[in-house]
């Protein structure tokens, strides 16, 4: 289709912008390609207040809610580490829930590819779903590549204010993530036969303000952990804990 092969030419020209010049750079792509249509809003609606709101629901479960939203490669250790984090945490009775990148496209995303419009709004969808888990006093975990920084900043001005987005990026050198490669992905992208595969025919725009790096290939999954739950902590999610 002709907008693909725009969004892909402006995606390519914005690739290494960064700041104002990025984001403006991005609002122009999107609103000439018509993709600004999958955040119009609804008409003839009216939000309704709760009765229990998330502050009633955070006292009660004796933590705040977030979300934490894991960034990278594939094969980078994303749903690893959120997996491992969240076990680690419901261990010690804080409320959590996983949004794994892959599950989700069997069910809520199950309609989605991967093209450049797909992906924004794959992540569009996970961004309003995690901000409802906020609402209810959880901790969304987040597992997903999200390549563009244009879309991980749509999900981060979703939510309230800033400490309610925690940015970790998984971070991992291409040949690590290949070497891994459990799925076969990397193989079949450098044979062609997957399209757009992030890293190999499609750009992964690095965090530039991320919360945390963590260095998934040399680090223990147990000490990727600890970061992560440290992080919780010095921002006042959770409570210190053992």
């Amino acid at each position: 289709m002709e907008w693909v092969a725009k969004v892909r030419r402006l995606v390519y020209l914005v690739h290494n912008l960064s700041g104002d010049r990025y984001n403006q750079a991005c609002f122009k792509l999107t609103h000439g390609t018509g993709l600004h249509r999958m955040n119009s809003e609804s008409s003839n609606i009216f939000w309704h207040q709760p009765v229990v709101t998330r502050e009633m629901r955070e006292t009660r479960n004796g933590h705040r809610s977030s979300v934490v939203w894991f960034t990278g490669l594939s094969g980078s250790g994303k749903s690893t580490l959120a997996h491992a984090v969240e076990g680690f945490l419901h261990r010690r009775n804080i409320q959590t829930f996983v949004f794994d990148g892959d599950n989700v496209r069997h069910g809520l995303c199950g309609d989605l590819g991967f093209s450049i419009g797909d992906r924004a709004e794959n992540i569009r969808r996970i961004g309003q779903m995690s901000k409802l888990f906020i609402d209810a006093g959880v901790i969304a975990l987040t597992a997903f590549i999200s390549p563009f920084r244009v879309d991980r900043q749509r999900v981060r001005m979703m939510v309230d204010n800033d400490a309610d987005f925690l940015e970790v990026w998984c971070k991992c050198p291409l040949e690590v993530c290949e070497s891994r490669d459990v799925k076969g992905l990397y193989q079949r992208a450098r044979k062609g036969e997957i399209s757009d595969f992030t890293g190999i025919s499609s750009p992964y725009e690095e965090p530039q303000n991320a919360h945390l790096i963590v260095n998934t290939a040399e680090l223990a999954v147990e000490e990727c952990v600890q970061q992560v739950v440290n992080l919780l902590v010095v921002r006042g999610i959770v409570p210190k804990m053992p």
